[in-house]
């Protein structure tokens, strides 16, 4: 009788311990969604800010239209991308094609002085640092999550309930090397 109440007691610890874990990946899994949530909603208040930035630059610049073309077309990349690889390798490449148009706009002292170019680029640099928060958010959370699901015996649950791993929020070595180039500016 005591050896079927221990071996009772042992199989409910067991599920009770599996339980735990699978609970645990469940709420770091929807912390990751939920930071990957918040990266996307400051990616599309960056992306909708662009068009009015583009069109106040056209109107003092409107000669630089390989500059604004490569805005726009950076900005059409960033919204059709769909995973976070591809999000933050298409941010990367808006981030530095914004770069050469703010280094453009220093070419051009009445669009400097515009007072919407100035609110459009001050709300931009602020999206900027609410989105930089966010990715750093996010990526905590994918270590967080990732970590949990490969450690033993986090990896045997997450294996039978198909636990997928998630990506880093990284705009690799393509956008790195587009990010780490000056931009060209001509007078």
């Amino acid at each position: 009788m005591s050896s079927i109440l221990i071996i009772l007691a042992a199989i409910v610890a067991i599920i009770g311990f599996v339980i735990l874990i699978y609970n645990g990946l469940v709420m770091k899994r929807q912390r990751v969604n939920q930071a990957f949530a918040d990266v996307d909603v400051q990616l599309k208040q960056r992306q909708n800010l662009i068009p009015n930035l583009v069109e106040t630059v056209k109107g003092y610049a409107s000669h630089e239209k390989e500059t604004l073309n490569a805005v726009i077309a950076a900005r059409s990349a960033a919204q059709s991308a769909s995973t976070p690889a591809e999000m933050s390798q298409a941010e990367g490449m808006l981030t530095a094609s914004l770069g050469k148009l703010f280094a453009l706009a220093e070419a051009y002292p009445d669009l400097k002085a515009n007072t919407n170019f100035l609110q459009l680029q001050s709300e931009l640099s602020t999206i900027e640092d609410k989105l930089a928060a966010a990715r750093r958010f996010y990526n905590s959370a994918v270590q967080d999550y990732n970590t949990s699901r490969e450690q033993f015996p986090g990896s045997i649950i997450a294996g039978m309930f198909n636990f997928e791993e998630r990506e880093f929020f990284d705009v690799g070595v393509e956008g790195r090397e587009a990010l780490s180039q000056v931009p060209e500016v001509k007078f």
